[in-house]
C-alpha cells in the first residue's frame, strides 16, 4: 500500500502516460487547431504530468532514487524518438545536405545544454551533488553511445533502400570512427553501443560510497595540496 502522496503521484503519472498515448496515437498530428475542444485535450497531458510533478513527495523519490530512472527515461525518451524523428522530416526527407547538416548541428548542440537544464532544475530542488554527477556523465554516455543512429534507423519509415534495413557499415557514425580508426561495420556499432550503455548503467547505479570515496579522497588531496 502506497503512502498518499506517492499514491497521487503515481494516479496522476498514470494520467499523464494514458492522456499522452491518447493524444499521440488517437488523435489527427494536425499542424492547425481545429477546435477548442481538441485544443484543451491535447493540454491534458501536460496538466496531468504537471500535477504529478507536483504531488511528489520528495523524500519517498530521494529514499528510491527515482530521480536516476525519470530524468534519464524522460531524456531518452526526447533522443531516442524526438530526435531520430526530426532529423527524419526536417532534413533527410525535404531538405538539402546543408539544410540537414545545419539542422544536425544544431540539435546535437542543444543536448547537451538539455542535460545541463535538467541537472540544474534537479540541483536547485535540492538534489545532491553526486546525483548531478551521476545524471549529467550517465547521459552524456547514453548520448554518445550510438543509441540515436539506430534509432533513426529503426523508427522512421525509410524510403531510401540504403537505410531500409540497417547497413553493414556506419560511415555517417564519425563520432565511433575516430574511436576505432574506421568506419564501424554493423556488428561494431552494435558493440560500440552497448558499452556505453553498460557504462551509463554502471554511473546511473553503482553503490553510492563509490561516490562518497571519491569526494573525500578529493576533499583529502585538495587539503594536503592546500
Amino acid at each position: 500500500m502506497f503512502p498518499p502522496k506517492p499514491l497521487g503521484f503515481l494516479i496522476f503519472a498514470a494520467l499523464a502516460v494514458a492522456s499522452a498515448a491518447f493524444v499521440w496515437f488517437g488523435l489527427p498530428h494536425d499542424r492547425e487547431v481545429e477546435s477548442l475542444g481538441i485544443f484543451l485535450v491535447k493540454l491534458l497531458p501536460f496538466v496531468f504530468a504537471t500535477e504529478a510533478v507536483a504531488r511528489l513527495d520528495v523524500e519517498w523519490a530521494k529514499r528510491l532514487r527515482v530521480v536516476l530512472v525519470l530524468v534519464p527515461a524522460a531524456f531518452l525518451l526526447y533522443f531516442l524518438y524526438f530526435v531520430p524523428k526530426i532529423f527524419f522530416f526536417g532534413g533527410v526527407e525535404s531538405g538539402t545536405a546543408e539544410a540537414f547538416y545545419g539542422l544536425y548541428y544544431h540539435v546535437l548542440t542543444v543536448t547537451p545544454f538539455l542535460i545541463l537544464a535538467m541537472v540544474v532544475a534537479y540541483r536547485l530542488g535540492g538534489g545532491t551533488a553526486s546525483l548531478v554527477r551521476r545524471l549529467s556523465y550517465g547521459m552524456l554516455l547514453l548520448m554518445l553511445s550510438g543509441l540515436e543512429d539506430l534509432a533513426f534507423l529503426t523508427v522512421n519509415d525509410h524510403t531510401d533502400p540504403a537505410y531500409a534495413t540497417i547497413p553493414e557499415v556506419w560511415d555517417w557514425a564519425s563520432h565511433m570512427t575516430v574511436f576505432l580508426g574506421h568506419p564501424p561495420t554493423k556488428i561494431e556499432a552494435y558493440m560500440f553501443i552497448l558499452v556505453h550503455v553498460v557504462l551509463a548503467l554502471a554511473v546511473f547505479f553503482s553503490p553510492q560510497r563509490w561516490w562518497d570515496a571519491l569526494k573525500v579522497r578529493f576533499v583529502r588531496t585538495r587539503t594536503e595540496s592546500a
